[in-house]
């Protein structure tokens, strides 16, 4: 039966452990109605304003392994500065440890600010520095890495890479190397800058434009032949388990290297705010996989995750039970 499958799939998550390494940020947002336009300059007046920061960029993903009921652990480095108090206030306030975080007074805590008017974005506002983490961060940050996995039973490692800095090409050789020697399975949400150094990973997700971009191609969504081709030669190149490509309203693509490929269809949503999408179906993908689920109903039940957090204004973790009935109605087993 559907609802006893996917209520025990559920309640399985809740013992896991996920390290998630990546770009950690704060969410802020600013609140307001728009009636009329500034005197000053052609631009729109916001008032009535009301403020809120969240947990971003890895810290999101973070957000959803705990809505997820398992227990995330993040290592990331910020800066040592005003904004890193408030990151630390929101960590505690969502009871997540700051055993994996390094900061750095050479570095900027990374503040994405998005102006809001009647779930319209106005503005977004991004204070960050992206340069690479310097050698003694990164040491730092593999010492804290490592003693994680010592202290700690890890079932999965998430890289969540924003290109701001803190996953470099040295970091990412060294953490695929532990965690291929522990067997831990690896999954990846890339971007642009360190697009080819991930070799040897079990799972791989950039959507559609990363990896036209990553692999200097100019793909078109609706050339499937296209896509499944170059898909299976990257994951041969890189030598990836699985292969999943987000392609937005087209779906997902995923493929296992000893398996067949499949192009899952997406649903027809009342979309809101894409923002943080990407972040939840790596988080789903990730529990799902160390559950031995096989590829094709990760890819349903994660682009089913991607989709209803799209609903959402701004940047929310999935709904865990919500998902749950999602996944009972739809998903024929």
């Amino acid at each position: 039966m559907p609802q006893d499958y996917f209520s025990n799939l559920f309640q399985s998550f809740n013992d896991k452990n996920i390290l998630i390494l990546g770009d950690v940020m704060i969410d802020s947002y600013l609140w307001g109605d728009v009636n009329r336009i500034s005197p000053e300059a052609p631009v729109p007046i916001l008032s009535g304003i009301g403020r809120e920061n969240r947990l971003g960029g890895a810290a999101n993903v973070a957000l959803n392994i705990q809505a997820l009921g398992a227990n995330p652990i993040l290592c990331s480095v910020i800066g040592d500065d005003i904004r890193s108090h408030d990151f630390f206030k929101l960590l505690k306030a969502q009871k997540m440890s700051k055993e994996g975080i390094v900061t750095c007074h050479h570095r900027k805590t990374t503040v994405k600010t998005r102006v809001i008017s009647q779930h319209q974005h106005l503005l977004r506002v991004d204070e960050e520095i992206c340069t690479p983490i310097n050698h003694d961060s990164e040491e730092k940050l593999m010492a804290k890495l490592i003693h994680v996995l010592e202290t700690h039973r890890i079932d999965a490692i998430i890289f969540e890479d924003y290109d701001k800095g803190v996953i470099t090409s040295s970091v990412i050789e060294k953490v695929v190397k532990l965690a291929n020697e522990k067997g831990i399975p690896t999954l990846v949400d890339p971007k642009k800058r360190n697009f080819n150094d991930y070799k040897g990973v079990t799972f791989f997700k950039p959507n559609f434009k990363e990896f036209n971009e990553g692999c200097k191609l100019e793909l078109n969504k609706s050339e499937s032949k296209e896509l499944v081709e170059a898909g299976k030669k990257f994951q041969h190149e890189q030598d990836i388990d699985i292969l999943m490509i987000t392609l937005s309203e087209r779906g997902v693509f995923i493929n296992h290297k000893e398996g067949d490929s499949a192009i899952v269809p997406a649903e027809v949503r009342s979309i809101s705010d894409v923002s943080g999408a990407g972040d939840t179906v790596i988080s789903v993908s990730s529990l799902c996989l160390i559950q031995g689920m096989e590829p094709g109903l990760i890819a349903r039940i994660a682009n089913m995750a991607g989709g209803l957090v799209c609903e959402e204004s701004g940047v929310v973790p999935i709904n865990k039970d919500l998902l749950l009935q999602e996944c009972v109605r739809k998903i024929k087993l």
